[in-house]
């Protein structure tokens, strides 16, 4: 495919993801009722994708701990996804800041920022509105963080992208569908998935021209950086202070997630479809193995 033909084609998917953009999006602000109250004895997230479902300490534990454990993460969870989406948005912006403003495609990306904001604030608020402080990643990850739009580039930092989203989307997908878990929770995965949807296409287009214009040179730093960057944000979803906000011991409890084969499962189901398609892609290999095993993506 001729460099004219694919800037042509860009043009035509950024085109039609505007168009969908305009026709369905969702402001949280009016379209969750965030004063309804909580439901008594509801779980937070679905019980078996608790990171300490199945091991001996989540026996031990009461129903009401796990209920109180499965709040804790879903905070865990929304406020690291709220870290990347910011990390997202620096990325986009670095790519529309030396991109023709009047293309689609610049345009595109620039409205990605937008659902972006209205996803932060989202987590953020449904953060607040559970009770549960904004856990984040840890503070060394969270200052790498900082590094990341300045050193990722091409299929690396869509291919970065698309790990934090599509492994949060497999997860949301199948807690909106459990009426075992809070209405709130259930509504904020709900807009975040649709909406997600044009946005993993976008990337994932992204990811598939970026690899076709790669120099055998820079194949293996472009596996590394999406490999690490995979690997701290998978290790990143539960922060170790929830095992102490329901009153576990912090590092014995992590210790145990760790070790946990159904957590590790858990990620690597909610990682499938995506792993599947860098490795189609020439993305998953050396010098990022290592990584991969430690995100547990890879069995």
């Amino acid at each position: 495919m001729t460099r004219t033909s694919q800037a042509a084609d860009r043009e035509k998917t950024a085109a039609r993801l505007l168009n969908s953009s305009a026709d369905k999006f969702y402001d949280p602000e009016v379209d969750i009722d965030w004063s309804a109250p909580l439901v008594d004895g509801l779980r937070y997230t679905s019980e078996h994708r608790c990171s300490l479902y199945g091991t001996a300490l989540w026996d031990r534990m009461s129903p009401e701990q796990r209920v109180d454990l499965s709040r804790h993460e879903v905070a865990s969870v929304a406020s690291v996804g709220l870290w990347f989406e910011i990390l997202l948005m620096r990325m986009l912006l670095k790519e529309v800041y030396r991109a023709d403003p009047t293309t689609k495609h610049a345009q595109y990306a620039l409205t990605e920022v937008a659902d972006e904001c209205r996803h932060s604030t989202m987590f953020a608020r449904m953060v607040e509105r559970i009770g549960c402080p904004p856990y984040g990643p840890r503070r060394h990850v969270h200052r790498l963080g900082r590094l990341l739009p300045v050193i990722g580039y091409g299929p690396a930092l869509y291919g970065s992208i698309l790990v934090a989203e599509e492994v949060l989307d497999r997860l949301q997908r199948e807690t909106m569908a459990d009426e075992t878990v809070q209405p709130l929770v259930r509504m904020v995965n709900r807009i975040h998935v649709l909406e997600e949807a044009r946005h993993v296409r976008f990337a994932r287009e992204e990811v598939v021209r970026g690899v076709r214009s790669l120099s055998r040179k820079e194949l293996p730093y472009q596996r590394w950086l999406l490999a690490t960057t995979s690997m701290f944000v998978t290790r990143s979803l539960i922060h170790p202070d929830v095992y102490a906000a329901v009153g576990l011991d912090r590092d014995e409890a992590h210790r145990t997630a760790l070790g946990n084969p159904h957590w590790r499962e858990t990620i690597r189901w909610a990682g499938e479809r995506i792993m599947g398609f860098l490795d189609d892609n020439g993305l998953v290999g050396q010098p990022g193995m290592h990584a991969w095993r430690r995100s547990f993506l890879l069995g």
